[in-house]
């Protein structure tokens, strides 16, 4: 009986404590509006923001976003793994497992490093324990290049400037790269270079252009090189562009002679000087226009509008034609661009009334001497004009054996001119032949005479002496001649007796022949040797 009731109080016990946690367990619970108990909220992650966009971020640079991380259930819920995608995004401050209690926050942070220009998609899932695993916070991004300016043209050569004037050439500036940038300051060296159009700072965006003026205009004439440098914020190095010209002199002419004058010109007659302009400047000028004054000038050969370059020159002519006598005066205008616009030549002239010309044969004499009968000689004149022009328009001859060759009537001699002409001479007969021409023409002493002289010679008679060397035989008594007419055939025996001595001389020959001669020696049995060796004689053709 005694050891029941301590079982019995045992188990009690243990009913008890049983009871007691049952009761604690409910006594925790609050009842609802039916007076039913409620359970606490599951743990729940949520992020702010739900998702991170970096715009354009310079490859080379990376740029960090901020989240933050609650717990927005009733319970705690621990973070175990943070998985991210996508090319150039990272986290930091997020150190794993990371537990957080109901309402607890924690800050963590996205960096964006890009690699290469382009959009960027990306996603960082966060497995948790709570009621919304894997929470996904997407990612974007854009990579861009880095801001760059690009010069068009990168030089500048502006040549030759007039000094005094100025050129301007434009200059494209571009930003190729993906940011904005900035030029702050433009700085320009060089004697004569600036710059216009171009306000600092000014900006460009991606892509965007601008163009402005760089400017030359010396004041000095030589050579002058330069710099144009752009600075641009964030860039350690300038832009720069090399800058070239030279200043030169204006253009200016010159006219050789500075004058032109005309003396004692014949009223209906001609007279042409030529005139020569030049540029003596620095850089070209074009003549527009060429133009005369005064009565009886005038110009010719200046084609309008020409251009000449430092240093060259044109020339053209200058004439005065008088209507009547008298002194007159004009003037050449050149207009051009060079820095003496109208350039003036001054012109002057006198004119006489007309005069007869006179005419003159040079030699008065004309000996054309010793002529073959049958055959022709020939001797030069020539007919000369002073005082004015003279028209010859005949010549008259006193004999058929002479003739005058070289003339083509009319013809006109102008005054201090000459023209030649021939006589030929044919004699008929041997002696002297005189005759006198006579030139008709307008001159004041027509008709103008000169004597024609020459003298015919007989055709000369051809011969052919021969001479040779004895035989040393006293047996031989005389020589026999032989002959033969041209390069082949046979001799022919010309001596019609015995020839006693060694010479013979041979007066049948004919002229332009070519004879061949042979000799032998002949015994007083009349016995002959055999011919000696052939000698050669040409006859002249006349």
């Amino acid at each position: 009986m005694g050891l029941l009731p301590t079982r019995w109080n045992a188990i009690v016990v243990i009913l008890a404590l049983t009871t007691m946690v049952g009761c604690q367990g409910f006594s925790s619970a609050k009842p609802n509006s039916q007076g039913a108990p409620q359970n606490p909220l599951p743990g729940a992650l949520s992020a702010a923001p739900a998702s991170l966009s970096f715009g354009n971020v310079q490859i080379g640079t990376t740029q960090t976003e901020s989240a933050t991380l609650s717990n927005t259930g009733g319970t705690t819920i621990t973070l175990t793994q943070a998985v991210v995608t996508g090319a150039g995004f990272t986290t930091t401050g997020l150190n794993l497992p990371l537990t957080l209690t109901a309402g607890q926050s924690a800050m963590f942070s996205v960096v964006f490093a890009p690699q290469a220009t382009g959009s960027v998609s990306g996603n960082l899932a966060l497995s948790n324990d709570g009621s919304n695993t894997p929470l996904n916070i997407v990612l974007s991004g854009t990579g861009v290049a880095a801001g760059g300016v690009a010069a068009n043209p990168t030089s500048f050569s502006f040549g030759n400037v007039q000094t005094g004037t100025s050129q301007t050439q434009t200059e494209t500036l571009k930003n190729t790269g993906g940011e904005n940038l900035t030029i702050s300051q433009a700085s320009v060296s060089g004697g004569g270079f600036s710059y216009t159009g171009l306000t600092l700072p000014f900006s460009l965006a991606p892509n965007q252009s601008t163009t402005f003026g760089v400017v030359f205009a010396p004041t000095i004439a030589g050579s002058s090189t330069g710099l144009l440098s752009l600075t641009v914020s964030g860039s350690s190095t300038t832009v720069d562009m090399a800058l070239s010209g030279s200043g030169v002199a204006p253009a200016t002419l010159t006219a050789s002679p500075a004058s032109l004058t005309f003396t004692g010109v014949q009223t209906g007659k001609t007279e042409s000087q030529t005139e020569s302009v030049q540029n003596t400047g620095g850089m070209s000028a074009t003549i527009s226009q060429g133009s005369v004054a005064g009565t009886g000038f005038s110009i010719s050969g200046l084609s309008t509008p020409i251009t000449l370059a430092p240093g060259q020159s044109t020339s053209f002519s200058v004439s005065f034609a008088p209507a009547s006598p008298g002194t007159f005066n004009g003037s050449v205008a050149i207009a051009s661009n060079a820095s003496d616009s109208n350039l003036n030549i001054t012109l002057s002239g006198s004119a006489t009334g007309p005069t007869q010309g006179q005419l003159s044969v040079t030699p008065t004499t004309i000996n054309v001497g010793n002529v073959t009968v049958g055959s022709t000689g020939n001797q030069s004149g020539a007919l000369s004009a002073t005082g004015s022009s003279v028209t010859v328009t005949s010549v008259s001859l006193g004999g058929s054996e002479f003739s005058i060759n070289g003339l083509s009537f009319p013809v006109t001699i102008a005054a201090g001119q000459s023209v030649n002409f021939s006589v030929t001479f044919m004699p008929q007969a041997s002696g002297l032949a005189s005759i006198t021409a006579s030139f008709v023409s307008n001159a004041s002493n027509s008709p103008t005479s000169a004597t024609l002289t020459g003298t015919g010679v007989a055709a000369p008679v051809h011969s052919v002496n021969l001479s040779w060397t004895g035989s040393n035989s006293p047996e031989v008594v005389g020589y026999n001649i032989y002959r033969r007419t041209g390069t082949s055939g046979s001799f022919t025996q010309i001596n019609s007796v015995l020839d006693a001595t060694t010479a013979y001389t041979d007066t049948s020959v004919a002229n332009g022949q070519t004879y061949f001669y042979e000799t032998t020696a002949v015994n007083s049995s009349n016995e002959e040797s055999s011919p000696s060796s052939a000698v050669q004689a040409v006859i002249p053709p006349s």
